[in-house]
């Protein structure tokens, strides 16, 4: 059996998934699913919100008819863990009434592994890791279902992570740390090229707020082409580099020894290190 395999392919959608849905924690990742859940056709009324400290945003939905903090603790078709880890054991024990066997539940929580979810919570669980750019649909997540997760459970957690952007399922959660390292915690490097190349822009000579629009659009209009482009992205870097260039001449430096590929790879292997730590 391989350990990773692409997006399912599935005709499940959010609008002929079964029961109640209910969420734990509407901070700003599960805000965002909800977000796109109802956005995608979720009947509002199906949806249970378990969230102490809700947002106006999140309140304002409940106009709409989703069940914000019921008192009752009746058990629920699929449950959607998306509070802080650290806060997993004090709020998986108040959820586990919630859970039958069979309940589906969902974990979007960082270095949370399916073991302790399963002994906390109980239910056919599902172990997700979706990255901030879900708060625009545009996020990518990957997933692990444990064993006792039926074809038609694994369906609809497609179908309600898919709602925030693309998904990948492995069968293997020991890349989940190694995922975590690249995509879930992957935006915060991107952003950190923005800033430092308008911060080289500066050093060269380039007014502040100029050099920030210029590092800014830069990095957002790039992702977008290689979004678009079904170019590898060293394709894409080749075609904007002329030998001799301007282009060619900084690449020497980012490419060179101790560039970085060297930081890139440092940097993924303390990311995955940490991800092991947070599990123990």
């Amino acid at each position: 059996m391989t350990s990773w395999y692409c997006g399912m392919s599935s005709n499940n959608t959010l609008q002929n998934i079964t029961g109640t849905i209910a969420l734990a924690g509407a901070g700003k990742m599960g805000g965002a699913m909800l977000t796109g859940w109802l956005a995608g056709g979720l009947d509002a009324k199906r949806a249970v919100v378990i969230e102490p400290m809700p947002s106006a945003e999140i309140e304002a939905l409940a106009a709409r008819g989703i069940r914000l903090n019921p008192k009752d603790t009746a058990t629920v078709e699929t449950l959607v863990i998306a509070v802080k880890p650290q806060s997993f054991r004090e709020a998986g024990a108040a959820l586990k009434s919630r859970v039958a066997p069979s309940t589906l539940v969902v974990s979007i929580m960082a270095g949370t592994p399916m073991k302790a979810l399963q002994e906390v919570c109980g239910g056919a669980v599902v172990r997700a890791m979706p990255n901030t750019p879900a708060a625009i649909g545009r996020g990518i997540t990957v997933a692990v279902a444990a064993t006792n997760v039926s074809t038609a459970q694994r369906a609809t957690a497609d179908a309600l992570l898919r709602a925030t952007g693309s998904v990948e399922w492995v069968d293997d959660e020991g890349l989940m740390d190694a995922v975590t390292a690249v995509s879930g915690s992957g935006p915060a490097y991107v952003f950190l090229l923005a800033e430092e190349l308008a911060r080289a822009g500066v050093a060269a000579g380039l007014p502040e707020e100029l050099a920030t629009k210029l590092a800014r659009e830069t990095v957002a209009g790039s992702g977008e082409l290689l979004h678009r482009s079904e170019l590898p992205s060293s394709t894409l870097r080749q075609n904007v580099t002329s030998p001799g260039g301007t282009t060619a001449a900084a690449l020497e430096v980012l490419m060179g020894k101790d560039g970085m590929r060297e930081l890139m790879t440092r940097a993924i292997v303390a990311a995955t290190a940490r991800s092991k730590e947070l599990a123990k």
